[in-house]
């Protein structure tokens, strides 16, 4: 178990949170959410040590150990794969070390083989002798293949690093876990595998993620901040948002209830409080008004932007055509002889394996690139608003808010565009930032705003979620199940792939699979497991 007690953290005089007092028991998943900012991140490295709060403190066991998802991705570069893992294990890994120095010295004396024994002793107390063998496990199932655990972190990519830091963290069932994100850079596979190894984690879990999927699938507990408290709230992610919204409807519906009493009770009293034979009910009405307080609604510090993509016009009956495509990149086909057509109301989820070809599909559509063999003929009633995962490119001028987004509306009026802002959570002084200063986040939901004065009426996503707080993905979310013309989605977050999309389109290397089914019903069917074997092993083969 970990708690807090009288917990505060400020930055000067912004109090991100004040006295918290709560508790971590074992054999719970607490999801940590709040709004961007609200200080999720810098509540765990304050459980791990990392940070100092401003008062109070954070109590453990002694013995307990913390195990952290380490940020700092080229930390162990000098390390192999697999030792790195064990490394999660300081105590473990400390013993393992000495006890390799000392049987290397070549003046092995009575003195090392006294302390040999003793490490030995403690070794086999920490279950030493399965330790490689749980290390690989872990590598394998967040989808480190075994050619790589030798091999040096330096030699890993980006993603593959994170994995590994991972595992480490995941290593030797520490007593309390703290995970920051730890999705990020993970395929739907090894995802699943990190839900399944949570889920049967019989210790204490503390989870910061934007995807919601994961948040339902793994939590007990939502550890919300807000207001500036920590509450824990029982059940996973859709519980609480059902539960917070319910909450706060009823306690404005109380609200209306008592303001219309008291109006009644004002009007009585100016009628009648001149009125002798009156006098007595207006004085009596009085002191029954005065009784009434309306309970006091917090602002929440969550803000949702408004997401609405309105087509200028309906899509006609031919729409995008997609015959016998394929193109290199650097001498590798990554998109190889691809075919599909797409029709009115179809939702597509673009699923794969490698995010490159998903990317370079996206651009072949687009036109940023053109095809090696094949063709693409879009209808002649086609407008398409695309959403690039490279968008930094967009945002290279000195221009402010208003004037980056005047360049993509009919309507230059200064009042129009700062509406459309606002939607987007831009408001006041916000508007005349720079653009090529914005966060990731506000990059993105710019973007948004352009798609929206677009009127497209075909839509296409390359990761659109990267960046955005839950509350902007819940409201893009919205807006593209809303959304009634046809559109193109990859996304690694699970929720928007099941709620959004009508059908599902996988590159493989040799060719794809175009299934009409929801996304759960296409991941967990074993005939379309049996389809994709064939399909991977195919190109294997070639």
């Amino acid at each position: 178990m970990i708690q807090t007690s009288v917990l505060t953290l400020k930055f000067g005089k912004r109090v991100l949170f004040e006295d918290v007092n709560i508790k971590f028991t074992p054999g719970n998943c607490y999801g940590m959410i709040g709004a961007n900012g609200a200080g999720k991140s810098t509540f765990l490295k304050i459980l791990q040590g990392e940070v100092e709060p401003s008062s109070g403190e954070v109590i453990k066991p002694q013995s307990a150990r913390i195990a952290v998802l380490r940020q700092n991705h080229f930390e162990y570069d000098e390390f192999d794969v697999l030792p790195t893992v064990i490394m999660g294990y300081p105590e473990l890994y400390k013993i393992m070390a000495e006890k390799e120095q000392l049987y290397a010295k070549p003046d092995f004396s009575d003195a090392d083989g006294i302390r040999i024994s003793e490490l030995e002793e403690k070794f086999e107390e920490l279950d030493g002798w399965s330790s490689e063998a749980e290390a690989a496990t872990l590598l394998k199932g967040l989808g480190i293949s075994d050619d790589l655990h030798q091999k040096s972190m330096k030699s890993l990519d980006g993603s593959q690093k994170v994995r590994v830091l991972l595992a480490q963290a995941l290593f030797g069932n520490p007593e309390i876990l703290l995970l920051d994100e730890p999705t990020n850079h993970l395929d739907l596979e090894s995802i699943m595998w990190l839900e399944e190894f949570l889920i049967n984690f019989s210790n204490t879990v503390i989870v910061v993620s934007h995807d919601r999927h994961f948040l339902n699938n793994v939590c007990t507990h939502i550890a919300d901040i807000d207001f500036g408290k920590i509450s824990i709230y029982m059940g996973n992610y859709d519980f609480w948002y059902q539960s917070s919204q319910l909450a706060y409807k009823q306690m404005k519906d109380a609200n209306k209830k008592k303001e219309e009493k008291m109006k009644e009770l004002q009007d009585f009293i100016a009628r009648f409080a001149s009125n002798a034979s009156k006098a007595k009910q207006a004085t009596s009405r009085k002191k029954l008004l005065d009784k009434i307080s309306l309970d006091e609604i917090k602002p929440s510090t969550r803000k949702y932007p408004y997401v609405d993509f309105k087509p200028a016009r309906e899509l006609g009956k031919n729409i995008l055509e997609v015959k016998n495509l394929s193109k290199k990149l650097d001498g590798v086909e990554l998109v190889s002889n691809v075919s599909f057509t797409v029709n009115q109301g179809d939702k597509i989820s673009l699923f794969g394996q490698d995010e490159n070809a998903k990317t370079l599909l996206f651009k072949l559509l687009s036109g940023e690139e053109t095809p090696d063999s094949g063709s693409i003929v879009w209808g002649e009633t086609v407008t398409m608003g695309y959403f690039s995962q490279d968008h930094d490119k967009d945002f290279n001028d000195d221009l402010n808010l208003i004037d980056w987004l005047r360049q993509y509306s009919e309507d230059q009026e200064e009042n129009f565009i700062r509406g459309f802002l606002g939607r987007m959570l831009f408001s006041g002084d916000e508007v005349h930032k720079k653009s090529g200063v914005l966060s990731g986040g506000e990059k993105v939901r710019c973007l948004l705003a352009r798609m929206m004065l677009s009127g497209a009426n075909f839509l296409m996503f390359d990761e659109p979620t990267n960046h955005l707080d839950l509350e902007s993905i819940t409201a893009l979310n919205n807006g593209l199940i809303k959304f009634n013309q046809a559109l193109i989605l990859a996304s690694k977050d699970h929720e928007f792939n099941e709620s959004v999309a009508n059908r599902i389109l996988e590159l493989t290397p040799s060719g794809c699979i175009d299934k009409m089914m929801s996304f759960d019903d296409y991941i967990v069917s074993p005939e379309i497991k049996q389809l994709r074997e064939k399909h991977y092993a195919t190109a294997s083969k070639a």
